[in-house]
């Protein structure tokens, strides 16, 4: 599998940007796909996946009500649409593929794409 993540930038506090994963060389039908980040000095945390099997998605408390998932099924993209952006949110965001029905933790993906940088700054 190969993951493509794009769709970062610099973004003013309170504004919206929109995360792509585009993947390719798919081979199992169930999978957990998604998002971690991991700001300068910290550790990667996750951020938001989709598991595959039933379609749930999933968030990290603090990017509930702010962060929005969703997968086109056809192609397997993956999308993180991102509002009311803070200067905290500010990282480099990695697209991820794991196993299907485990936590959201970085030990346990498969496999990782390319990282965008998020810049929240005014």
């Amino acid at each position: 599998v190969q993951l493509q993540a794009s769709g970062g930038g610099l973004v003013q506090p309170g504004g919206s940007l929109r995360l792509s994963c585009e993947g390719s060389g798919w081979t199992l039908k169930y999978y957990s796909i998604g998002w971690f980040r991991q700001a300068p000095g910290k550790e990667r945390e996750g951020v938001s996946f989709v598991r595959t099997r039933d379609g749930s998605t999933h968030y990290s408390d603090s990017m509930k009500g702010r962060f929005t998932i969703s997968r086109d099924s056809a192609s397997g993209t993956v999308y993180l649409q991102m509002r009311s952006l803070e200067p905290e949110d500010s990282a480099v965001y990695y697209c991820a593929y794991g196993p299907p029905d485990t936590a959201w933790i970085p030990s346990v993906i498969w496999h990782w794409g390319q990282g965008t940088l998020v810049t929240v700054s005014s």
